[in-house]
């Protein structure tokens, strides 16, 4: 899989995402509905990710995994444990979880699916305009359920799509105010810009 990295920068220690989702995006007019269409052009990595989420094609895990792996991991040698982003939206099978997972088997550390928890339901971020909002909602509907034992953990929080980092950042306020975590790293497969 060809990839573009980019280090994406927020209130975490260090972030990298594998390539941009999009690549060229065309107008083709309405359909017979009313509704827009266009003639996507995706990244590899960003087709992987569309077809996991909105295609359900779970054999795309193995293979964005692996590439966050190969191409990431590097940056985050430290990293004893991995967690994934907390869903927005609920699904049967949550593919970010899913990738975590298999990110965190590649790099042979755990995955600690129930260190950040969103306790209360909140709108999709998408749907929320400012920025400054989306992070007070998130940070409010966050909580931190004290799993690790002692110790200094330095843990990488693995997520799909990175657009404004709202999402990663509340998710590091609230991590930040964890005393076991020492530094917070930050990996996506696919970015906005």
């Amino acid at each position: 899989m060809e990839v573009n990295i980019q280090r994406i920068n927020g209130n975490w220690d260090l972030g990298y995402s594998l390539d941009k989702h999009v690549l060229q995006s065309v107008y083709l007019g309405e359909n017979q509905w009313g509704h827009a269409e266009f003639d996507t052009t995706r990244s590899e990595v960003g087709e992987a990710l569309f077809l996991l989420k909105y295609r359900f094609d779970f054999t795309q895990i193995s293979a964005i995994a692996d590439q966050m792996t190969k191409s990431l991991s590097k940056y985050f040698s430290t990293a004893c444990l991995v967690i994934p982003m907390p869903a927005s939206k609920q699904r049967a099978r949550q593919p970010v979880r899913e990738i975590a997972i298999k990110v965190a088997e590649n790099m042979k550390i755990p995955c600690i699916e129930n260190l950040l928890i969103k306790n209360i339901s909140t709108p999709q971020m998408k749907d929320i305009d400012s920025r400054d909002e989306k992070v007070d909602t998130l940070v409010k509907a966050f909580v931190i359920n004290d799993v690790l034992g002692n110790g200094d953990y330095d843990i990488l929080i693995v997520d799909d799509l990175y657009d404004t980092g709202s999402s990663l950042e509340a998710a590091t306020k609230v991590l930040n105010e964890y005393s076991k975590i020492r530094n917070i790293y930050v990996a996506t497969v696919t970015r906005k810009r």
